[in-house]
C-alpha cells in the first residue's frame, strides 16, 4: 500500500474516532451548554487538528489545505493534502447521521491517494491512482445504468429561490423530468464514493471547493467512472462546476444540463 495512503487512512479514522465520540455523548449537559452551532465547530477543529498532526509528523515539508484554500490550483512541487474533517456539518449538527471525513493528496497537480470515511457506518472508501477504489478491502467498479430514466442522480445543489441558485435549480429541473430519481444527502464526498460504489448512478454540483470533491474525484475514476466539468473539460478545480458517473450518463447529465 503506498505510505501516504496509511497516513491519510490512519488520519480519518483517528478524526473519526472524535467525531463520534461527540457525536454520541452530545446529549450530555456539559456539551448541550455549547449549543448544536459551537459544538460542532468545537469538534470539526478538533479532528482537523488530530488530522493535520498525524499528517505532519510524517511528512513535515508537505502543504495542507483545508476549507476556504484557493492555493491549491497554485503550480508546486510539494505534496498537497487536501483534508475535510466534517463535511456535512450541518447534518451532524441536526444529528443526521451522514457525514464524512477526507483526504486527497496531489502531487504535480495530479491526485495520486484519496480516502472518504464514513464514521457512523465504519465505511472506508478509498484510491491509489492506477490501483483501484476500494471500500473495506473490497473492489469497486461505478454503476451501468445506460440511460438517464434508469439513473439515481445526487447533486449539493441549493433549492431556495434565490437569483444566485438560478443556474441550479435550472439545471436541477431538466434532469429531474429525465432520471429515475434524485437524492440530496448534504456530503459532496459521500456522494461520490456512492457513484464509485454503484449506489448512486450520476452527480452533478455547481460552486464546489476543491475540498469538498478533491478525494471523491479520484475513488469515481478509479472505479471506472468519469469526472468532468459543464464543458465535458477537466477544468472543475477551477470552476468547482462537476458532474460524475460512469461515460454514458455524464453524457447525458451534460446534454441535459448544456440545453436552453
Amino acid at each position: 500500500m503506498h505510505p501516504m495512503l496509511n497516513i491519510a487512512i490512519r488520519a480519518v479514522r483517528q478524526a473519526g474516532s472524535i467525531i463520534t465520540k461527540y457525536y454520541e455523548i452530545a446529549d450530555s449537559t456539559e456539551l448541550k451548554q455549547k449549543g448544536n452551532y459551537d459544538l460542532t465547530n468545537f469538534v470539526e477543529k478538533k479532528a482537523k487538528d488530530q488530522m493535520i498532526d498525524i499528517i505532519f509528523k510524517s511528512y513535515p515539508n508537505h502543504i495542507i489545505f483545508t476549507e476556504n484554500d484557493s492555493q491549491i490550483y497554485k503550480d508546486t512541487q510539494k505534496v498537497q493534502w487536501v483534508i475535510n474533517a466534517l463535511d456535512d456539518n450541518i447534518n451532524y449538527m441536526k444529528r443526521l447521521p451522514h457525514f464524512s471525513i477526507s483526504i486527497a493528496t496531489r502531487v504535480k497537480g495530479r491526485t495520486e491517494v484519496a480516502v472518504v470515511y464514513d464514521p457512523m457506518r465504519n465505511e472506508l472508501f478509498y484510491a491509489w491512482r492506477g490501483h483501484g477504489t476500494q471500500l473495506n478491502g473490497y473492489r469497486l467498479r461505478g454503476g451501468t445504468a445506460r440511460y438517464l430514466s434508469e439513473a439515481i442522480l445526487s447533486t449539493d445543489a441549493i433549492f431556495k429561490v434565490h437569483e444566485s441558485n438560478a443556474p441550479s435549480i435550472n439545471a436541477f429541473e431538466k434532469l429531474f423530468c429525465r432520471c429515475a430519481d434524485f437524492r440530496r444527502s448534504g456530503s459532496v464526498a459521500l456522494d461520490l464514493a456512492y457513484v464509485a460504489s454503484g449506489r448512486i448512478d450520476g452527480y452533478f454540483a455547481i460552486n464546489l471547493q476543491p475540498h469538498d470533491f478533491a478525494a471523491g474525484d479520484l475513488l469515481v475514476r478509479e472505479a471506472g467512472g468519469l469526472v468532468t466539468d459543464f464543458s465535458g473539460d477537466n477544468h472543475y478545480f477551477c470552476s468547482g462546476n462537476l458532474v460524475a458517473g460512469n461515460a454514458r450518463i455524464v453524457q447525458s447529465i451534460l446534454a441535459q444540463i448544456r440545453q436552453r
